[in-house]
C-alpha cells in the first residue's frame, strides 16, 4: 500500500516511488508535518519529532509550556489561533471575526483519485494511486475542511488540495484558501523559480532563502509572463544530477501565490495556491469551495530527475487530450509571414509550398474573421472575413487538404473589441466596474467568463466555426491582463470572486469545446507564454512557448520551460531573419536546431525563399520527422545551461536508451577558444553507441569522459550541431 495509518503513533505514512511523506495527529486535534524526503521503509516516528519550550511570546492553545502551534510543523496552518506565521487559510464569520479552530475529525484512504470538481487536476487509476482524505472540523461554526493527498506509487509525486464545506447555518467568507502548507525543520535551501516578461518568459532564477518571506505571485488575472506557478526548494549544492529537490507546481491559470517563510527558529514554511490578493469567497450554508491542486515532486538526484518526473506525470496523468502521446504535426503559421496583410490566394500559396517541403499543417492566424485588418476591431465577431476569404472557410480548407495538409485556425475567444458587433450588442459582457473607465490593452477588453450567458454565446460561436469546415488544430490566444475587475451579475458581496470565477468559466468552456471536438489538436497561447501552466495543459496539450522566436532567446526560454513542462508541450518555430523581436541574424542551422528541441514548425512566408533554401528546409523537415518521437516523448537531460555562459547543450534519450539525439549550441564565437568536452547523461553504460559518422563509443565513455565539441562549433557566431546516437 502507498498510504498506511499507524495507530500507535497516530501517523500517516505516504510512500511514493522513492519518497516518504509523514504526518501525524497531534493532541488528537492538530495535523503535524513530520517528514518529507528520501524513502524510509520502516520509520520510527517517535524519534522524528522533538518538542522544545520556547520564549513566553509563543502563545499556546492548551496551556502546555512545551507545545506551541507557532513552533509546530503544521500541515495546513490557520490564521490567528496562536500560529503567527503565514497561514494557509483564513475564514471570516458573519460577526466579522476571523478566528477558526479546525481540529482533526476522521480520515479515509481510498484507491484511485477523483477529479477535482470544476478544476483541472491529475488523474490516476486504482492501481496507480491511493488518496488520503483527512477531515478537519470547526464545531463552533460547522465548517468542514477535507485535505486530500494523492500518492502516485510509481512516481515521486503527491498531489494535494483542500475542500471547504459550510455545514452550518450562517454565511462564511473565505479570505484565504491556499492549496498546501508544509513546514521543514531547517532553511538550508536554495529556491528556484521561473521569471521573466513578455518575449522573455521562464528564465531560471536561483537564490538562497533567508529569514523573512520570499515569494512569487501573479495579480494579473492569469498565471502570467513574469512568474510561473512553480517553485522548488533544493539543497545548496544541488544541480542537474545531484541533491535533494522539492518541486511545487500549481495546476491553476489565474492569480496565484507561492510563498516561503523562514521564521525565528530557522524553520521553513511553504504555502501555495490561489492568491489572497483581492480575493474572497462567500460560502453560504451547504456550499463548498475547492482549491486548485499542487503537484509536489521529490527528487533525490537533482533538478533533472525532478523535471523528468514532471514531464511524465503531466503527459500521462494531466493532459486529457487524445494527442498527449501522439506525435505532433509540423506546422507552418502565417503570422510573422504576413501579419494581417493576407488574401485567400496568399494562404493557399504558402500552404502549397509548405506541403511540397513536407510540412503537415497550415495554421491561419489572426485576421480571418469579422472586419479584422488590424488589432483594433472585431474580436468577438467569429464569422468569416469575406473581404479576405470570399469563398468562405470551407473552400479554403478543402483546397489546403488537397495539397495533403491539415488546417488550423487562430482564435482569441476570451476577448472583445469595443469596435465589434458583439460589444455593440452587449457592452455589459466585459469585465468592468460601473461608472469607471474601461482600460484597453491591445485595443481590447476581456469578456466576463463568470457569466453563463457569455460562456454559452462563445461556445455557440466556436462550435459553429469548428463545425463549418474540417479544422484539425486550434490556437487559442489570450492577449491582455485584467484591470477594472468586476462583474455586472455578481452581487456586491461577491465581487472579489470575479477573477477566480472567470478562471473557472474559462476552464468550463475549454472542457466543453475540447470534448465536442476531440479530433482537434488545441494549442494554448497568451501573448506567447503568458499562461503556460498546468491548468491550461490539462485541456490543451501544447503551448505557444513565447512570441519571441529568436533562436538565442529561445535557448533560455525553452531551457526554463523544460524545468517543469514536457517537450511535447513546448512549441518552437523557425522564423525569418532579421528576427522580428530582436533583429538578430542567426544562421539557418542554429534556428532549426533550437526549434527542433520541441514541437517543430515554421513562422514565416516560405514562398519568399529561393530554391537552395527550400531544399535545405525540406531536408530539415524530413530529419525532424525521423527524430520527432524521440524529442517529443524521450527523456530530456539538460547538459549545459544557457544561463551559465555562452554554450548550452541537451540530449533526448529513448526509454530503452538505445537512441538519443544531442544538441550543442554556441552563441558567440570566441577566439582561441578552450577545448569543450561534454559528458552525456541518460545513456546505458553497457551499450556501444554509433555516433553520427559511424564512430563507435561505449556508453561508459560517453557518460564519464563525454565527447569533444565538433569543429563547426569553434568558429563564428550562432553555431550549433545535432548528433544522433544509436546503440549497436
Amino acid at each position: 500500500m502507498s498510504i498506511v495509518y499507524m495507530e500507535k503513533d497516530k501517523s500517516f505514512v505516504l510512500q511514493a516511488k522513492e519518497a516518504t511523506y509523514i504526518l501525524r495527529i497531534r493532541k488528537d486535534k492538530y495535523i503535524e508535518h513530520v517528514y518529507y524526503g528520501n524513502k524510509i521503509e520502516k520509520p520510527v516516528i517517535s524519534q522524528m519529532v522533538k518538542d522544545k519550550g520556547r520564549a513566553s511570546f509563543n502563545a499556546n492553545p492548551d496551556d502546555d509550556g512545551s507545545f506551541s502551534l507557532d513552533t509546530m510543523r503544521a500541515e495546513y496552518p490557520a490564521y490567528g489561533n496562536t500560529d503567527l506565521r503565514v497561514p494557509a487559510y483564513q475564514v471570516q464569520l458573519d460577526n466579522g471575526t476571523r478566528i477558526t479552530d479546525l481540529t482533526y475529525d476522521s480520515y479515509e484512504i481510498v484507491k484511485g483519485k477523483d477529479k477535482l470538481k470544476g478544476l483541472p487536476s491529475l488523474t490516476g487509476s486504482e492501481d496507480q494511486v491511493e488518496t488520503l482524505y483527512i477531515t478537519l472540523v470547526d464545531k463552533l461554526i460547522n465548517l468542514k475542511v477535507v485535505l486530500s493527498y494523492s500518492v502516485f506509487k510509481n512516481e515521486n509525486v503527491i498531489a494535494r488540495s483542500a475542500h471547504f464545506i459550510n455545514q452550518g447555518n450562517s454565511n462564511l467568507s473565505i479570505l484565504r484558501a491556499l492549496s498546501i502548507g508544509i513546514d521543514f525543520d531547517h532553511y538550508d535551501f536554495d529556491m528556484l523559480s521561473l521569471s521573466g516578461s513578455w518575449a522573455r518568459e521562464r528564465h531560471v532564477v536561483r537564490r538562497g532563502i533567508v529569514h523573512g518571506t520570499q515569494s512569487i505571485e501573479s495579480r494579473r488575472g492569469a498565471s502570467g509572463h513574469s512568474e510561473n506557478p512553480f517553485i522548488a526548494l533544493m539543497d545548496k549544492g544541488a544541480d542537474e544530477n545531484v541533491g535533494e529537490v522539492y518541486g511545487f507546481s500549481l495546476v491553476y491559470s489565474g492569480n496565484f501565490l507561492a510563498s516561503v517563510e523562514v521564521d525565528q527558529y530557522d524553520t521553513t514554511r511553504v504555502v501555495m495556491g490561489v492568491n489572497p490578493f483581492d480575493f474572497s469567497w462567500k460560502l453560504e450554508p451547504g456550499e463548498d469551495f475547492i482549491t486548485p491542486e499542487v503537484v509536489m515532486v521529490y527528487s533525490n538526484a537533482g533538478i533533472g530527475h525532478m523535471s523528468r518526473t514532471y514531464h511524465r506525470i503531466y503527459r500521462n496523468n494531466l493532459m486529457k487530450s487524445k494527442f498527449k502521446n501522439m506525435e505532433r504535426p509540423i506546422v507552418i503559421n502565417n503570422w510573422e509571414g504576413t501579419y494581417f496583410d493576407f488574401t485567400e490566394d496568399k494562404i493557399k500559396e504558402i500552404a502549397k509550398q509548405a506541403s511540397e517541403l513536407g510540412m503537415e499543417m497550415m495554421v491561419l492566424d489572426d485576421g480571418w474573421f469579422g472586419k479584422r485588418d488590424s488589432d483594433n476591431c472585431s474580436l468577438g465577431d467569429w464569422y468569416v472575413h469575406k473581404g479576405k476569404l470570399p469563398n468562405g472557410l470551407h473552400s479554403l480548407v478543402e483546397t489546403i487538404k488537397s495539397y495533403g495538409m491539415k488546417f488550423g485556425l487562430w482564435f482569441e475567444p476570451e476577448m472583445v473589441s469595443p469596435d465589434s458587433d458583439l460589444y455593440r450588442a452587449h457592452p455589459d459582457w466585459c469585465l468592468h466596474v460601473p461608472n469607471r473607465h474601461r482600460s484597453l490593452a491591445r485595443n481590447q477588453l476581456i469578456l466576463d467568463y463568470s457569466r453563463e450567458d457569455v460562456r454559452e454565446a462563445i461556445l455557440k460561436m466556436l462550435t459553429d466555426i469548428l463545425s463549418s469546415a474540417d479544422i484539425s488544430y486550434v490556437k487559442w490566444d489570450m492577449n491582455r491582463n485584467m484591470s477594472e475587475v468586476g462583474s455586472a451579475l455578481l452581487e456586491k458581496s461577491r465581487q472579489q470572486e470575479t477573477a477566480h470565477r472567470y478562471m473557472l468559466g474559462v476552464y468550463e468552456v475549454m472542457d466543453t469545446i475540447t470534448d465536442r471536438f476531440p479530433h482537434v489538436l488545441f494549442e494554448s497561447c497568451s501573448g506567447g507564454g503568458g499562461r503556460f501552466d498546468p491548468g491550461i495543459l490539462y485541456y490543451m496539450p501544447q503551448n505557444w512557448t513565447s512570441d519571441d522566436t529568436d533562436g538565442v532567446e529561445r535557448l533560455k526560454i525553452q531551457h526554463g520551460t523544460s524545468i517543469v513542462y514536457p517537450s511535447c508541450a513546448i512549441t518552437a518555430h523557425v522564423s525569418d531573419v532579421p528576427n522580428h523581436q530582436t533583429g538578430r541574424n542567426a544562421s539557418m542551422d542554429f534556428r532549426h536546431h533550437v526549434a527542433m528541441s520541441g514541437n517543430f514548425g515554421y513562422e514565416l512566408d516560405v514562398t519568399k525563399y529561393n530554391d537552395d533554401e527550400k531544399k535545405y528546409i525540406k531536408e530539415q523537415v524530413a530529419l525532424y520527422k525521423s527524430i520527432r518521437k524521440l524529442i517529443q516523448f524521450g527523456d530530456l537531460y539538460r547538459l549545459e545551461s544557457p544561463f551559465d555562459g555562452n554554450d548550452s547543450s541537451l540530449i533526448y534519450v529513448s526509454e530503452d536508451k538505445r537512441e538519443a539525439v544531442l544538441f550543442l549550441y554556441r552563441v558567440l564565437g570566441i577566439p582561441n577558444t578552450p577545448l569543450r568536452r561534454i559528458k552525456l547523461m541518460g545513456l546505458d553504460p553497457s551499450y556501444n553507441y554509433e555516433i553520427g559518422d559511424e564512430t563507435i563509443i561505449s556508453g561508459e565513455q560517453l557518460i564519464n569522459y563525454g565527447i569533444n565539441a565538433p569543429d563547426e562549433l569553434l568558429w563564428g557566431d550562432y553555431k550549433s550541431s545535432m548528433i544522433l546516437l544509436r546503440a549497436q
